[in-house]
């Protein structure tokens, strides 16, 4: 697939990059958590958020190595985060991408998402089996804003289709991912913003193959065979919430509950924890941001 080894390690570099900075702007939504926020009260003011912002986030994240995993992998990072708001260029809450539709309640894009992986050594009932390298996905989404900007909160239907390629030894396609989500944003007294929703990932069945198909060869006395199946992968429940301490800095979390019960996969052998809780707790720093607002 790729011509040399020098290709390969510049193309994991960059998509590994790629992973990272889309799980950062995840994790620096504390900022557009402050965007959804002013978007739902009344509006008092016709400026909107600064067109850029750059700055740093440090983040510590406690997760299920994967849905349905009973090991959990831990990272604390400190690194720096970009976010853009042009027009149609937009790079914020996890999404790297082109918007190509917006109106007062509907909004298409489509752009880059990912995750980053863990390796099979470090989770018990993988051992022997391919790690699980970053996860890149790319697609369109849809953005569905249900009620107006009110002072009691929005809610807002999400709904990506993307082709999802795994960062291992090369880039490889594994299959497509449906992910809808409902979700609440609303600001509260004292500056506090939070978010509430649930959301679901429909794969097909190379998708749902990387996490739980258990080849002939890879048996182990706590591991049979399983020929995984295409359909829903996991369910979640999550919150956030996020407090200005002043103009520049703001503390956030992210408490998520993700489960497998029902899902088309809940018996493999890989499945060990069928609900498990992740938790993200972080700080950001604004260190500049344009003059200039978004949607001038």
């Amino acid at each position: 697939m790729f011509t040399t080894s020098l290709k390969t390690t510049r193309l994991q570099s960059l998509m590994a990059l790629l992973a990272l900075s889309s799980l950062l702007a995840a994790n620096a939504k504390a900022q557009e958590m402050t965007s959804a926020a002013d978007a739902s009260k009344p509006t008092l003011s016709t400026e909107g958020p600064p067109l850029w912002e750059i700055g740093g986030s440090g983040f510590a994240v406690s997760r299920p190595a994967y849905p349905g995993s009973d090991t959990y992998i831990s990272r604390a990072l400190v690194v720096p985060f970009f976010l853009y708001r042009g027009e149609h260029l937009r790079l914020e809450r996890g999404n790297t991408g082109y918007r190509a539709v917006k109106t007062p309640r509907f909004e298409f894009d489509i752009g880059f998402a990912g995750a980053l992986g863990s390796s099979s050594d470090k989770v018990t009932a993988r051992r022997g089996m391919d790690k699980l390298g970053h996860m890149i996905e790319f697609g369109p989404r849809l953005n569905w804003y249900l009620t107006d900007p009110e002072q009691n909160g929005r809610w807002r239907f999400e709904l990506p289709w993307r082709a999802v390629f795994e960062l291992n030894d090369g880039l490889q396609r594994r299959g497509y991912a449906v992910e809808p989500e409902l979700q609440f944003d609303r600001r509260a007294s004292g500056g506090w913003r939070y978010t509430a929703g649930v959301s679901a990932v429909w794969g097909s069945k190379p998708l749902a193959d990387t996490f739980y198909r258990v080849r002939a060869d890879q048996v182990l006395p706590d591991r049979s065979a399983y020929d995984a199946k295409s359909g829903l992968l996991v369910w979640t429940l999550f919150t956030s919430v996020m407090k200005p301490i002043d103009k520049d800095w703001r503390l956030y979390a992210n408490f998520r509950v993700d489960s497998v019960v029902g899902a088309a996969n809940e018996k493999s052998s890989l499945v060990r924890r069928k609900t498990a809780p992740s938790l993200l707790l972080g700080v950001t720093y604004t260190w500049k941001q344009s003059e200039r607002r978004a949607g001038e």
